[in-house]
């Protein structure tokens, strides 16, 4: 059996590889994992929060965790449809022992998946996801649990208080309002359609949203932080300062300006590098960032005497990073940001708010606090239907970028990875032109199908 988890929790598609069956039994060896590390604390019951994005299938893998979950043992708090990062908020808020979300972040609607935190609404480290794996295989081909029976099976309830208890979390860490502010909301159909609209209204901002209309089966079709058309649009015609797109789970923020430009984390990263440091928030005049970001934003936060630091792809590598030295700004070129003096996790409504205070704390246009950084062309391509597995032994492909690289020069760059979420290898090529960027990655796209298909 190949790895269940990836670099975000257990992904595929709902009810062909992400099964009833496997939901609740990776539930039940999380809760037994999760006691014996240590980081369900100690006296009283296990507890858990269970919330879900409003994908179809996450009905009933919803069902399937928390009846595993409780057959464990596990009291659990279902706070229904949130997004990602209000469960991890919640997790930690309320003292629970271990957090669960079900999602597939900006994947299409057929796919689901699990993702768990730890205590303090923590993402898990390799080596305990590695320990639920290993405990869920064992009983998967034969061993048996320790079932409690009568009053020591977990009780079920929902805990509807967590909407409004996130939202005043949110409004209670804005630095400042944003009132005289008109920002369209784009919620992808996904976990912050009703959040995130009410954090920024309350926060004074007069609202515009599409995309938040759930229904269970329009979960990123077409809108959201993965198709940035509808946003542009509704910008301009609305007359906005500025527009913010999130993903189905709301762990992302992207954003547009008001001439309908698309903003990236690495541009939201750089604003909001510059507002910490000047209200003296930025420790160690630092920011992490992964492998994927643009050299404009490296080249952008030299000029400005703040240091890069630099991790595998993967918001938890860079939340790792910075938890290990302290920092408190990092993020992806993707919009996953984290602010961890506020959040555990990449958290997409709070970069928005966030971002849009800088707007309002300063007057000035977004596109105007966006050019702190010049983004140099880069292009991605994702080569589906190959072997992602074979990317760092092919010696073909080897070959390839290496002869790529040096036709680049110091001028660019060459990154082949296979993707931790999707089956497929992402080539990114960046160079000072575009059409050259576009001419290698085609290339290197091509020997990928030749070599690893």
């Amino acid at each position: 059996m190949g790895r269940l988890f990836g670099t975000d929790g257990v992904r595929g598609v709902a009810n062909a590889d992400l099964t009833a069956e496997l939901a609740l039994g990776l539930s039940v060896a999380a809760a037994h994992v999760l006691a014996e590390a240590g980081t369900a604390s100690t006296g009283h019951r296990q507890v858990a929060v269970v919330g879900r994005d409003p994908r179809a299938s996450g009905e009933f893998l919803e069902a399937a965790v928390v009846a595993g979950l409780a057959s464990a043992g596990v009291d659990v708090l279902r706070v229904g449809v949130l997004p990602t990062p209000a469960v991890a908020y919640l997790t930690g808020a309320l003292g629970a022992d271990l957090g669960v979300m079900l999602s597939a972040s900006h994947n299409a609607m057929p796919d689901n998946g699990i993702k768990f935190f730890a205590r303090g609404g923590h993402k898990l480290a390799d080596e305990l996801e590695d320990r639920i794996e290993a405990l869920y295989e064992e009983h998967r081909t034969g061993a048996a649990w320790e079932r409690p029976t009568g009053a020591g099976v977990g009780r079920v309830r929902d805990y509807d208080e967590g909407f409004d208890q996130y939202v005043a979390h949110l409004i209670g860490v804005l630095p400042n309002r944003l009132d005289g502010l008109k920002i369209v909301l784009d919620e992808a159909h996904g976990a912050a359609a009703r959040v995130s609209p009410e954090a920024f209204a309350r926060a004074g901002a007069e609202v515009v949203t599409i995309g938040a209309d759930p229904d269970g089966l329009n979960i990123n079709d077409g809108c959201g932080s993965t198709h940035m058309e509808l946003l542009r649009a509704a910008v301009v015609e609305h007359g906005a300062h500025l527009g913010i797109a999130h993903d189905g789970d709301a762990d992302r923020c992207l954003a547009v300006d008001a001439e309908g430009r698309e903003i990236d984390g690495d541009q939201i990263l750089a604003v909001l590098a510059l507002s910490m440091r000047e209200h003296g928030g930025l420790r160690s005049q630092t920011v992490v960032a992964t492998v994927m970001s643009n050299l404009g934003f490296k080249l952008a936060l030299e000029r400005e005497g703040i240091s890069l630091v630099q991790t595998a792809v993967g918001d938890r590598y860079v939340l790792e990073e910075m938890k290990e030295h302290g920092y408190a700004l990092g993020g992806e070129q993707s919009g996953h940001v984290i602010i961890l003096d506020h959040a555990t996790t990449g958290d997409g409504t709070l970069t928005g708010l966030m971002l849009a205070a800088r707007v309002a704390e300063t007057g000035r246009p977004l596109a105007e606090l966006a050019s702190v950084m010049e983004r140099l062309p880069q292009v991605l391509v994702n080569v589906p239907d190959v072997d992602r597995s074979r990317v760092t032994t092919s010696a073909e492909l080897a070959s390839a970028v290496a002869q790529a690289e040096q036709e680049l020069g110091a001028t660019g760059r060459v990154l082949l990875r296979p993707s931790g979420t999707e089956p497929l290898v992402r080539v990114m090529v960046e160079a000072a032109d575009i059409e050259q960027a576009g001419a290698i990655a085609g290339r290197l796209a091509d020997v990928v199908k030749s070599a690893l298909g």
